[in-house]
């Protein structure tokens, strides 16, 4: 089962087994990871999902679509390795991956 490492905005690290085809946001909330709201239930349409994805594998994630983009914009502080993750599959080859919960979820 791989695993991520949730990083909250404390810093406190948060080391959660996730299931393939599974959404981080899933992952995250199943975990009680702290800053993870989720309020849509990751139907991409409130962005309280958002981190940053502290990896060299952002580059293997399928990029945002138009709909992740747009809520992203919405956030207070996007920045280029930010993503929803909701719309972030989990898969075998992200084992290990370091995702940052950004502190504002507004």
């Amino acid at each position: 089962m791989p695993k991520v490492i949730f990083i909250d905005p404390e810093g406190i690290e948060h080391r959660v087994d996730a299931t393939v085809g599974q959404s981080l946001m899933r992952a995250a909330v199943d975990s009680q990871v702290p800053g993870i709201e989720a309020m849509c239930g990751g139907n991409c349409i409130c962005a309280t999902c958002h981190a940053y994805i502290e990896d060299e594998r952002l580059a293997t994630l399928a990029p945002p679509d138009a709909t992740e983009r747009d809520m992203l914009e919405c956030t207070s502080e996007p920045r280029a390795n930010s993503r929803l993750c909701c719309q972030v599959p989990m898969t075998e080859a992200l084992d290990g991956l370091i995702v940052r919960v950004a502190a504002s979820q507004h």
